[in-house]
């Protein structure tokens, strides 16, 4: 599927429906008082995330949403029927804003939300409403409220406890195979993956799952955009911590490192403050056999816990994912200390 992370749509809530002008109609009473009865309510419009999602390709192809009306109001002081709300789908982590004012409206980052994007219009009173000691016989009746008309703009900032960076071709789409459960394209040039992969990881013990997201390859000046870097970097401003990987074949592994904490640190947001880790990959060639512990010591030197890793034969891979699952459960503790 193809990956859709920005949209802009135009939603429209149901007008409110007319109000009806009518009289009783009854045998032996030649003049019925008004019974009009009151219009129906429009259909809201209501945005809500959807964990089966994890792509906004649909308004890719669909921009406009529009409310039913209420129905208007009959005789016999019957209410017309109310506009049914209609409800759309978007997946978790998307964050809607008004596309005039950039203002942000909801961060849906949870299942279960509802956003209410436009309101339906309010149905106008029939004539028996209007019923006074000086008119007992009104012929007058309200028209519909008018929907609310606005165009939004939908950005996706995926949900992921992991975050997995690096720079192209170093191996990334191969370890979250590993790792989790995805199933991503694996190919032996850079730029391979165009779209972050999602994966579902699990504990050793089996207690608890996470999930991990194998953002596309940055490159230097990604910060700025250079080669959809802002696109990319954004999906790890949601996870708790960042996996950084290193091919430990390359000229200057270190250096590689050093580019990669550069970028993450030029973007900001609260990406240099989130927990590291570090995979030293590639293990499994003569070249990276030889650098490893020259290389892990050097980034250990800086407070960052590295570990040598073969993505291709498995070599170290558990480790790494206990020492994940370790920082998980760490960072819930305090998130639940804080809350008491």
């Amino acid at each position: 599927m193809r990956f859709i992370d920005e949209a802009r749509i135009r939603v429209i809530s149901g007008s409110g429906g007319k109000g009806c002008v009518s009289f009783r109609r009854e045998k032996f009473v030649p003049r019925g008082g008004p019974d009009g009865g009151d219009g129906g309510r429009g259909g809201d419009v209501i945005i809500q995330p959807d964990s089966s999602l994890s792509s906004l390709i649909e308004f890719h192809y669909r921009q406009l949403f529009r409310a039913p009306k209420g129905k208007p109001g009959k005789g016999k002081d019957q209410t017309g029927r109310d506009g049914e709300v209609l409800i759309v789908s978007v997946p978790v982590g998307t964050l809607i804003r008004d596309a005039e004012t950039g203002e942000i409206l909801r961060d849906l980052d949870r299942a279960g939300e509802r956003f209410v994007a436009a309101r339906g219009g309010r149905g106008g009173r029939g004539n028996a409403a209007f019923t006074s000691s000086t008119d007992r016989a009104p012929r007058r009746s309200e028209p519909g409220e008018p929907g609310e008309e606005k165009i939004l703009h939908l950005e996706l900032k995926l949900l992921a406890d992991v975050g997995l960076v690096g720079l192209p071709n170093t191996g990334k789409s191969t370890l979250i195979s590993r790792m989790t459960n995805a199933n991503p394209k694996i190919a032996e040039y850079p730029f391979t993956t165009l779209s972050p992969n999602l994966g579902v990881a699990e504990s050793a013990d089996h207690d608890f799952k996470y999930v991990v997201a194998d953002v596309p390859g940055l490159i230097s000046g990604a910060h700025t955009g250079a080669g959809l870097g802002i696109r990319f970097l954004k999906h790890l401003e949601r996870t708790r911590i960042l996996l950084v990987m290193i091919d430990l074949s390359g000229d200057n592994p270190v250096g590689d490192y050093e580019i990669l904490m550069g970028e993450i640190t030029a973007y900001g947001a609260s990406l240099p403050e989130k927990m590291r880790l570090v995979a030293l990959n590639k293990i499994d060639l003569p070249e990276g056999r030889e650098k490893q512990e020259r290389v892990a010591e050097q980034i250990r030197d800086t407070g960052v816990r590295a570990f040598p890793v073969s993505a291709l034969t498995g070599e170290g891979i558990e480790e790494i994912r206990q020492a994940i699952a370790g920082l998980i459960q760490r960072s819930g503790s305090e998130h639940e200390a804080k809350g008491r």
